[in-house]
């Protein structure tokens, strides 16, 4: 069953760099929504809080990579509607 659940945190963290790489590049919001990406946030720490309660196992460090990633996310996405924004008052 491991093996399922590592196939499936693998398959969805391969995104997030890709998602990391465009927020980073483009200095834009566009086509990413804040409350999904708190969603998918939520939904990395219950799987991590899970694994912590249950035992840590390697899959864990998954759920934990994954968590660190859409964090950055997030992180970014902050940062672009900032300068959105800053960039918008300035015209």
């Amino acid at each position: 069953m491991k093996f399922f659940e590592m196939g499936m945190i693998l398959c969805f963290g391969l995104s997030w760099p890709v998602s990391l790489y465009k927020s980073i590049r483009s200095r834009s919001t566009g086509g990413k929504s804040l409350l999904f990406l708190c969603f998918i946030l939520i939904g990395y720490l219950s799987g991590l809080v899970y694994k912590i309660s249950a035992g840590f196992d390697f899959v864990s460090w998954f759920y934990l990579l994954n968590t660190a990633m859409v964090a950055a996310d997030i992180g970014f996405f902050l940062r672009n509607r900032r300068w959105e924004r800053r960039h918008t008052e300035a015209r």
